[in-house]
């Protein structure tokens, strides 16, 4: 799914056509991709939307705010989720739709705070999925009480290209990011960065042991994406994530 770029009308181009735009650069001859591709591609688009928007309208139904949480693998979403489920006991009623390839190894370390969590592996087929579409995610809402929750946190597959591109029915985007991934990545993945009005800057804890570039990875951050909030943490020590929790509770209704 990342040989083309889908623009906020709903449209796709091939990356073969990028010289028409400033933002792309580099060599994309290796994309060429037919006019067939492209329409295949619109439909899968217009099906998903068209399922994000019932998800959407029954998630408002209920009273309950969604945010879409998406990371590179490894970045640190369900430490991240655990220490933040261990805050918001008592103060939201909080559920959580885990999407993974395989295993239910997240979704088990989530368990015992009190959440409803539903489970979507994504690994029927060649390879797996990797990310949810509308359709996954609504295939879990009946397996959550939705009247009964304030926000729900989807938890999207580790993948810092295809989550990005499909919306689900969330009501707020964030991402994770960590530190070890290096600064130039916003650079590289700008339609993950570009989507997302939050970005945690997670694993802050290590930077003393790291040759990183804060004020890069911010200025390359800002590039893409100006207006995104911009949250350091470290979900491992807890230093932070105060204030994602006050952020969650923003988003809810």
């Amino acid at each position: 799914m990342g040989r083309f770029h889908r623009h906020g009308d709903g449209t796709v181009h091939d990356h073969a056509h990028a010289g028409e735009h400033a933002h792309d650069v580099g060599d994309h001859s290796g994309y060429a991709t037919s006019g067939d591709r492209l329409e295949v591609l619109e439909r899968i688009f217009d099906e998903n939307d068209k399922t994000a928007a019932a998800n959407r309208a029954e998630f408002a139904a209920a009273g309950v705010r969604v945010v879409n949480l998406m990371s590179a693998p490894g970045a640190g979403k369900t430490t991240l989720l655990r220490e933040t489920l261990a805050r918001l006991g008592g103060q939201l009623r909080v559920g959580i739709i885990e999407g993974d390839i395989e295993t239910s190894l997240d979704a088990d370390r989530l368990a015992g705070f009190c959440a409803a969590i539903a489970l979507i592996n994504t690994g029927t087929g060649y390879g797996g999925e990797c990310h949810l579409d509308a359709p996954m995610v609504r295939s879990a809402l009946p397996r959550l009480p939705l009247a009964e929750l304030d926000l729900v946190v989807i938890e999207n597959v580790g993948n810092l290209v295809c989550p990005a591109e499909f919306d689900v029915g969330e009501d707020a985007r964030a991402m994770v990011y960590a530190v070890t991934e290096g600064e130039e990545k916003p650079l590289k993945y700008p339609v993950m960065f570009r989507s997302c009005g939050l970005v945690v800057v997670n694993k802050v804890d290590l930077l003393p042991y790291l040759d990183f570039d804060m004020n890069g990875f911010l200025g390359n951050l800002r590039k893409v994406n100006p207006v995104a909030e911009v949250l350091p943490v470290s979900a491992r020590t807890g230093e932070g994530v105060a204030a994602w929790c006050d952020w969650l509770i923003r988003q809810a209704p």
